[in-house]
C-alpha cells in the first residue's frame, strides 16, 4: 500500500506507517504528481484544504485526523476552542469531505486531562498524543475499511484561524496559560 501522508514529517504517527508501507509525506499543497499511484491519503496537521476532486477520487480513502471531539471544535484551534467554549475534549478521525471537519466519524475517543495538565500547551500534546495511538491502534482497521462511518450527530461548533484574534488577550502567556484562565 502507497499512502500519502499530509502534515508533520517528524512524529510517531509517520514514523509507524513508514515502518509499514510506502509513504510519501508533504506539508505543501498536493498537486496530481503528488497523488498519482497512491492508495491512500492520510491528513493529521496539514494546512491546506484540499480539492474536490482529489476528494471525490479518493473517498473513502482519504481521512483527517483531528484534535477535537467532533461535531464540537471544527477548524482551526480546536484545544483552545474545546476550553473557551467549554465543549467536550477529545480526538477524531473522520472521513474527508468537501467541508472542513465535516466528514462521517470512523472512530473517535473523548479525553479527559488530569489536573497536572493545566496550559493548553500539556492538553494539545496531550491530544496529539491521543490521535496518533488511537490511530496506531486500530491501523488495520481504518486502512481496511473494517469501520463503519457514522454521521455527525448536530452542528457542533466551528472556527475560523482569525476568530483566535478576538480572544489573544486570554492568552497570556500564549500556549502555556492555564486552562482555568481561558
Amino acid at each position: 500500500m502507497k499512502i500519502l501522508f499530509l502534515g508533520y514529517k517528524n512524529c510517531k504517527l509517520h514514523k509507524f506507517l513508514s515502518s509499514k508501507y510506502t509513504v510519501v509525506q508533504t506539508e505543501n499543497k498536493i498537486t496530481f504528481d503528488d497523488y498519482r499511484d497512491i492508495d491512500y491519503i492520510i491528513s493529521f496537521g496539514y494546512k491546506h484544504i484540499i480539492n474536490k476532486y482529489i476528494i471525490d477520487l479518493f473517498k473513502p480513502n482519504i481521512i483527517n485526523l483531528h484534535i477535537s471531539y467532533l461535531p464540537y471544535n471544527k477548524g482551526s484551534h480546536p484545544n483552545f476552542w474545546s476550553f473557551k467554549d467549554n465543549t467536550p475534549k477529545g480526538v477524531t478521525i473522520h472521513l474527508i469531505d468537501e467541508g472542513i471537519d465535516t466528514g462521517d466519524i470512523l472512530i473517535q475517543k473523548e479525553i479527559i486531562f488530569s489536573k497536572e495538565e493545566n496550559t493548553l500547551s500539556k492538553t494539545y500534546d496531550r491530544l496529539i498524543n491521543e490521535i496518533q495511538d488511537l490511530f496506531i491502534e486500530n491501523c488495520d482497521n481504518i486502512l481496511n475499511g473494517n469501520l463503519k462511518p457514522k454521521k455527525q450527530k448536530g452542528k457542533g461548533t466551528f472556527n475560523y484561524k482569525k476568530d483566535l484574534q478576538k480572544h489573544k488577550d486570554l492568552l497570556t502567556k500564549e500556549w502555556d496559560t492555564k486552562i482555568n484562565k481561558i
